[in-house]
C-alpha cells in the first residue's frame, strides 16, 4: 500500500486524520420506545483495542444502567455512521445523537477545542485538570462555544498521559529539528515550534508509516493507548516524561437531544462523564506503566528530554495559546486567561 503524507500547513494541521472512509449510510433513526430513549454514540477508536471495551463501551453500559433503561448509549467504532472528521457536523444535524471522541478534530472550526484536549505542560494530575474545567469555570466558556454549533459539550474524559513513541532519541531541543513526527492539533503546532516536521497520517496507515520510516514518530494518546495502535513494534523509544499529565478527549450530545432529556437524567449523564474521567485516568496510568516495563523487557528504551526542551515546549505551548487567544477573543481568549491565571497559582508560569 502506498502511504500519502503532505506537509502540514496551518489549516491543514486540524484536518481530520480519522483516514478517508466513504460515507457509510446511515443507521436508522433513535429509537423511543416505552418512554426510553435510545442514542447512538460513535468514537473515534476501532474496535479490537482494548480501550474500546475497557472505556468507552463500559461508559455506555454505566448510562443505560444507571438510568434503568431511560437512556440507552448503543456504541458505535470510528467510521461506523460517518467518517470521524465529520462526527460534529454530524451530531449538530443530528444525524448523529452523540460522540465519544476526541475534540483536536474540531480545533480549525471551534480553537477552544483545544484547550479541552489540553496543552502541552498545563497540568500533571487528574485534581488539576478538573479544577481548571470545573472549579474556574473553562468548561462553561467552552460549552458556549460548542452550543454555537448546536452541540452539547458534556466534559472532558482523561486518555491519560501525552506520550511520544519515536525511533529517534530526542534529548535536547535540537534534536527535534526536522523530526517526522505523525501529530494532531495543537500539539503539531508546537513540535512545528520545536523544528519538527510534523505530517498528517490516517489511524489505519499509521503501523506502516512508521514501519517504514515515513514517519519517525507520532503520538496517539498515553503510552497504552498508543501500544493498541502496536507501536511498540515500529518505535525503538518512548521519550519520557509525559508532555501532558492528561490528554483528553470528550463527549458530545445533539443540543436537540440534550434538551429533550429530564433534569434528573442530565445530571445523571453529567456525573457519569466526570467519574468516568477520573476511572479512565487511573485505568490507562495502571496500563501505562504496564506497558512501559513491557517496552523495556522487549529491547525498547525509555529516553529523558532534558530541561531545556521541556521548557522550550512548555514555552511554545502558550505561545500557540496566546496565539489562539488572539483569533478568538469570544471564547478561547477567555480560557486562555483562565489558563495563564491557572499556571501561575499552580506554580508553573
Amino acid at each position: 500500500m502506498t502511504i500519502k503524507t503532505k506537509p502540514m500547513s496551518r489549516r491543514g494541521f486540524f484536518a481530520a486524520s480519522a483516514g478517508a472512509a466513504a460515507a457509510t449510510t446511515l443507521a436508522a433513526p433513535p429509537a423511543i420506545a416505552q418512554g426510553g430513549i435510545t442514542w447512538r454514540m460513535q468514537t473515534h477508536w476501532p474496535t479490537g483495542n482494548w480501550y474500546y471495551e475497557d472505556v468507552f463501551v463500559k461508559f455506555c453500559n454505566r448510562v443505560t444502567e444507571a438510568t434503568g433503561g431511560e437512556l440507552t448509549i448503543t456504541p458505535v467504532q470510528n467510521n461506523g455512521i460517518v467518517p470521524t472528521g465529520e462526527v460534529l457536523n454530524a451530531v449538530r444535524r443530528g444525524l448523529l445523537e452523540s460522540a465519544f471522541i476526541y475534540p483536536a478534530y474540531w480545533i480549525g472550526r471551534m480553537p477552544v477545542a483545544g484547550h479541552l484536549n489540553g496543552y502541552i505542560g498545563a497540568w500533571d494530575r487528574h485534581e488539576e485538570m478538573h479544577a481548571f474545567f470545573y472549579e474556574m469555570g473553562a468548561l462553561d466558556v467552552i460549552r458556549e462555544a460548542y452550543a454555537e454549533q448546536g452541540v452539547y459539550q458534556a466534559g472532558p474524559v482523561s486518555y491519560a498521559g501525552l506520550t511520544l513513541y519515536s525511533n529517534k532519541p530526542l534529548i535536547t531541543t535540537e534534536d527535534f529539528s526536522g523530526w517526522r513526527v505523525r501529530s494532531t492539533g495543537a500539539a503539531a503546532l508546537v513540535f512545528a515550534k520545536m523544528g519538527a516536521a510534523p505530517v498528517s497520517i490516517p489511524g489505519g496507515e499509521l503501523y506502516q508509516a512508521l514501519q517504514t520510516g515515513v514517519v519517525e514518530g507520532a503520538h496517539w494518546g498515553s503510552t497504552s493507548t498508543g501500544w493498541g495502535m502496536n507501536f511498540q513494534e515500529v518505535n525503538k523509544y518512548i521519550i519520557e516524561p509525559d508532555l501532558l499529565g492528561h490528554l483528553n478527549g470528550e463527549v458530545m450530545v445533539g443540543l436537540k437531544q440534550w434538551n429533550q432529556l429530564g433534569d434528573d437524567l442530565k445530571a445523571t449523564f453529567n456525573e457519569i462523564v466526570r467519574a468516568t474521567s477520573a476511572d479512565a485516568s487511573a485505568h490507562f496510568l495502571y496500563q501505562d506503566l504496564l506497558r512501559k516495563q513491557d517496552f523495556t523487557d522487549m529491547g525498547g528504551e525509555l529516553v529523558q528530554l532534558d530541561q531545556q526542551a521541556q521548557d522550550n515546549l512548555r514555552r511554545y505551548s502558550l505561545e500557540v495559546v496566546d496565539d489562539f487567544s488572539a483569533q478568538d477573543p469570544k471564547y478561547c481568549g477567555r480560557v486562555g486567561a483562565m489558563l495563564h491565571e491557572f499556571l501561575k497559582v499552580t506554580g508553573r508560569a
